[in-house]
């Protein structure tokens, strides 16, 4: 068996963030995982519905990886990304770190993982990957999946090899950190100014603000979108609560980020958004209750309180990154 050493596995709750601490833990960078979710920008609001779609999606960061080349970028780290459609290339581009003593981070569909408990489609899955034998590959991903995992090598290919949506062709990528590193400190403002102005200014209705106001509105005719209410409805507020988002649709990690940030900035703006951030993140909680009682109680009632304090929602989010935009002034 071939493994890298000093692998420090933690208790985290977001794929992306969780392997990304792996990587640059093993670099000598220790950050918090809500540090990782906030220094790479990663909050966000999008309501995904299309004809082919079974039910509407509520999601609460960015696109899949867009975090890993933000925080990259943000802390001037060199980060390597390999692409390819062979199988075969895209083992060797694995196997090579590893022997040479570095962890992997691979984005692949989460549905093929011998491990995973919930057999859902999601492309966008990231874990790290520190070692492998002659029949599984072993792996860390989040808390809830169980950390420090393994899965056969045949289940690993075909989550590589899947195609949908989010998915990418058999992505791996390695972190570098310079021996000069940029102080985290230092990145925090541009971080949070930059989340705040793409939250503010989205380009089509359906994402930030005015994302979370048009969720706010459609959410009332869910019990009319699916004929298995009792299924999708707990469902779509299970993706919100435990999917990996740390709760409250990611809002509980920018919270925590904020709040982190305090300690090391003294800002009106940025206690006035961390104020509003850990008020926003009891309301997703509660619109998520909600959502799981109208599906299981058929009550169109539940949906028409969860659209009003989406509705608010909106608003709250919106101050708050008034406020934290003008950190940059």
């Amino acid at each position: 068996m071939t493994t890298v050493k000093n692998i420090d596995a933690r208790r985290t709750q977001h794929c992306e963030t969780t392997a990304l601490g792996v990587l640059l833990r093993h670099q000598g960078l220790d950050l918090s995982e809500p540090m990782l979710f906030g220094l790479g920008s990663g909050l966000s609001f999008v309501y995904w519905d299309s004809k082919n779609m079974g039910f509407p999606f509520l999601g609460g960061r960015v696109k899949p990886f867009e975090l890993t080349r933000n925080l990259a970028a943000r802390l001037g780290l060199e980060l390597l990304v390999q692409e390819t459609v062979s199988p075969r290339r895209a083992w060797q581009n694995v196997v090579a770190p590893i022997d040479a003593g570095h962890p992997v981070g691979l984005q692949l569909d989460s549905y093929h993982l011998d491990y995973f408990g919930s057999k859902v489609h999601f492309g966008g899955h990231v874990v790290a990957m520190y070692g492998y034998d002659d029949r599984d590959a072993h792996l860390v991903d989040t808390a809830q999946q169980g950390g420090t995992v393994s899965t056969s090598l045949t289940s690993l290919a075909e989550a590589r090899a899947a195609r949908g949506p989010m998915t990418a062709k058999h992505r791996s990528f390695t972190l570098t950190a310079p021996r000069n590193l940029p102080s985290p400190r230092g990145r925090i403002v541009p971080a949070i100014t930059a989340c705040a102005d793409a939250f503010l200014d989205p380009p089509i209705a359906n994402l930030g603000h005015r994302g979370i106001g048009k969720a706010g509105r459609l959410v009332r005719t869910w019990l009319q979108r699916t004929d298995a209410p009792q299924r999708d409805l707990p469902q779509a507020a299970d993706l919100m609560e435990k999917a990996g988002t740390g709760g409250a649709l990611f809002r509980n990690l920018y919270s925590d980020f904020l709040a982190e940030c305090t300690q090391q900035l003294d800002s009106s703006h940025l206690r006035a958004g961390h104020g509003l951030y850990a008020e926003a993140a009891t309301l997703w909680t509660e619109v998520a209750a909600l959502i799981a009682k109208a599906g299981e109680t058929g009550s169109a009632q539940c949906l028409a309180q969860a659209g009003a304090i989406l509705r608010d929602l909106s608003r709250t989010e919106h101050e708050a990154m008034r406020a934290l935009s003008r950190l940059g002034q």
